[in-house]
């Protein structure tokens, strides 16, 4: 649904319309879940209570919601001995891993450890830093770690070939360091043969990379790069895991390079504390998100720096990160989400849509379980019949003709040879005209005229009707079509809505006239509060009318009996309440603008029959307004209520979407 829906069933709206007082034009979205969630990434509410996305009206229980997940997709939900998360030979073949036999490991000598392993053979966590050589990495210093963290090898190892660069930077190894050191790689894999027993797992981070620098080659290993399981072979680094699952700060920037025993000991914890909680807690922590959230920090802390630094160029180019939502932050914080609707999105951040579900489902479980979530997302639908683009054209037909309908007036009947420059003028007083025609199909000529805001056609009709224009007595009127026929119920609910409260519109403005020179002269009226100035969207220039907004419905009232008659710098000004607030004064003119042939307007149109799919639209949205306010109703006070009309973004054209806002209050109505 868009903006465009809220204004065609404005009447059916009821509770819409009259709760929330603060609207706000949305930008068109092609797929408003996945702009929520995030693109990219499986940004899904994780922890969630209940949802409805499947014909047997299934909730999205958290078993059901992490499915997705790469780690329960490889490793299932049970919790498993650690035999389970060893490499098999074909996956230590695929990452690398030395192999015995295998035409690269020429040479590599074996640990020597073949016994058959069980669920409780003992971990060893393994950490090698390296340089690099003529030969390629080698080795200069490696850390082993047992099952309790206590460090049994943490030894600097000389490399056989010249050294090319320390990498000091990562590995913390110097020039001066390995100086002295006169062990070398095969006197490391002697004691590490000796220390090993024969049915030792060992566990690293990418710990292919250390083997194949210590040229030994090893069974049964279990590489925490892996066992973290992301999408699309991406892996997450050793210290962010370290961080995200165990709370423990590594290789911190203070430190020069990395601590290999540091490192064997998060490796060897990661994967205990995977074994211990199973992959269905290991998934819950919802890894993406931390990492989304701990860039996002890093993106805002560089900011700062660049832009204490003067480096403002810089900060125009986006960050290589995928675009942050506002869920990434929500759930970082530990707050639970809960999702309701017949959408929801697979792994691949693609929508997944359930038409089976109904909105009465949806609203029945939203009542039950909106009030046990911080924060909550209800999505309900007009469903899949009215998704067709050539329906949303119609529709959008029939807003833009009924908007143009309602701007414009008949004025007449007038002499033959009347003044189009006074009936221009007298006119113009209301509001700033689009266009000014003459009728000549009449006995008598006419005047058809549009105005650009709602305000004006209404005041024209009000105090024109029945007026001496151009020395003619004339009657106003608006076309009479079928769609016009509750023009007048339209206009007073518009009068009535919460968000014009307080809002007067002021016309016959003269064009010299400045903002602060507005400013200054309705500056004596009480509580006035803002002044609000519209300006021609082309040539940026004002118009003749203004919109004033007071702090309290009654001094608006007064402004009004004020204004009326009052002359500014020579000009008579006319005032009435305000129709159509600010975002709908700038959607209007679009409208009007969309299509490049004005309408045609006729007095009489014959009465059309609605079709059996309008009426059951109307009927719809009609009991749409009604699960809202009862959903509403049952929300406690002090909840922050955001209604989304997304919009449509498609390749037949786009629809600006609508939000409205409002915070629960006792008395029924929200605030802002």
């Amino acid at each position: 649904m868009s903006q465009l829906h809220f204004y065609r069933f404005y009447l059916q709206f009821k509770h819409l319309r009259k709760v929330f007082r603060h609207r706000f034009t949305l930008a068109p979205s092609a797929n408003l879940p996945v702009s929520l969630y995030g693109e990219g990434t499986n940004l899904k509410p994780q922890n969630v209570p209940k949802g409805l996305t499947s014909s047997s009206s299934e909730c999205i229980t958290k078993s059901s919601d992490l499915q997705c997940d790469p780690i329960i997709q490889r490793y299932g939900e049970k919790k498993q001995g650690l035999t389970s998360y060893t490499l098999t030979l074909e996956e230590q073949k695929k990452n690398d891993y030395p192999i015995e036999g295998s035409p690269g490991c020429k040479g590599y000598i074996s640990t020597e450890c073949d016994q058959q392993r069980t669920d409780s053979s003992p971990l060893f966590g393994l950490d090698c830093e390296m340089c690099q050589t003529a030969k390629g990495n080698e080795v200069t210093r490696v850390s082993l770690v047992d099952a309790r963290g206590q460090c049994l090898l943490n030894e600097l190892v000389k490399p056989e070939s010249t050294v090319l660069n320390y990498r000091t930077r990562f590995s913390g190894i110097t020039k001066k360091m390995l100086l002295p050191v006169k062990t070398r790689l095969s006197d490391i894999q002697t004691r590490l043969k000796k220390i090993l027993p024969h049915d030792a797992v060992l566990v690293g981070h990418s710990l292919n990379s250390d083997l194949q620098a210590l040229e030994m080659i090893h069974p049964s290993v279990i590489d925490t790069s892996l066992l973290f399981a992301r999408s699309e072979g991406r892996r997450f680094k050793l210290k962010f895991l370290a961080k995200a699952v165990l709370g423990k700060e590594i290789q911190c920037e203070q430190k020069l390079g990395h601590d290999p025993t540091e490192d064997a000991r998060a490796a060897l914890e990661l994967a205990q504390f995977f074994i211990e909680q199973g992959p269905t807690k290991v998934a819950e922590l919802n890894l993406e998100m931390l990492l989304t959230a701990e860039k996002l920090a890093e993106v805002s802390q560089n900011k700062a720096v660049l832009q204490g630094c003067g480096f403002q160029e810089q900060l125009n180019e986006p960050p290589p990160l995928s675009k942050p939502c506002f869920l990434d932050w929500l759930q970082v914080t530990g707050q639970k989400l809960l999702l309701l609707g017949r959408q929801g999105l697979d792994s691949s951040g693609l929508c997944q849509s359930n038409l089976n579900t109904s909105n009465k489902q949806i609203l029945q479980r939203a009542l039950e379980d909106v009030p046990l979530s911080k924060f909550s997302i209800i999505q309900f639908s007009l469903g899949p019949e009215y998704l067709a683009s050539h329906l949303h054209a119609g529709l959008h037909e029939k807003v833009r003709s009924k908007l143009t309908d309602m701007l414009t007036i008949y004025a007449g009947p007038f002499e033959e040879n009347f003044c189009m420059k006074s009936v221009k003028k007298e006119f113009g007083r209301c509001g700033p005209i689009q266009s000014l025609t003459v009728v000549t199909e009449t006995f008598q000529p006419y005047v058809c005229i549009q105005y650009e805001v709602l305000e004006a056609a209404q005041l024209a009709v009000e105090s024109l009707n029945g007026a001496e224009v151009a020395g003619s007595c004339i009657k106003v009127q608006r076309p009479v079509t079928a769609a016009m026929l509750d023009c007048n119920v339209l206009i007073k609910e518009l009068e009535l809505d919460v968000e014009n409260e307080g809002v007067i519109y002021v016309a016959g403005l003269k064009k010299s006239l400045t903002e602060t020179d507005l400013q200054e002269e309705f500056s004596q009226l009480k509580d006035l509060e803002t002044l609000f100035l519209p300006k021609d969207l082309q040539s940026g220039k004002h118009r003749n009318c203004c919109f004033l907004k007071f702090q309290k419905t009654q001094s608006a009232v007064d402004a009004i009996e004020t204004i009326n008659g009052w002359t500014m710098k020579g000009s008579e000004l006319r005032s009435r309440n305000a129709l159509a607030p600010g975002h709908l004064w700038r959607w209007i003119w679009q409208m009007n603008h969309s299509n490049g042939k004005q309408g045609k307007h006729i007095f009489y149109e014959k009465m059309e029959q609605l079709s059996d799919s309008e009426q059951d639209l109307w009927k719809k949205v009609k009991k749409l307004d009604h699960h809202i306010k009862k959903l509403y109703r049952s929300l406690q006070n002090n909840t922050l209520c955001v209604v989304l009309f997304p919009g449509v973004s498609s390749t037949q054209g786009s629809q600006s979407g609508l939000g409205l806002m409002g915070i629960k209050h006792d008395e029924g109505r929200s605030a802002c």
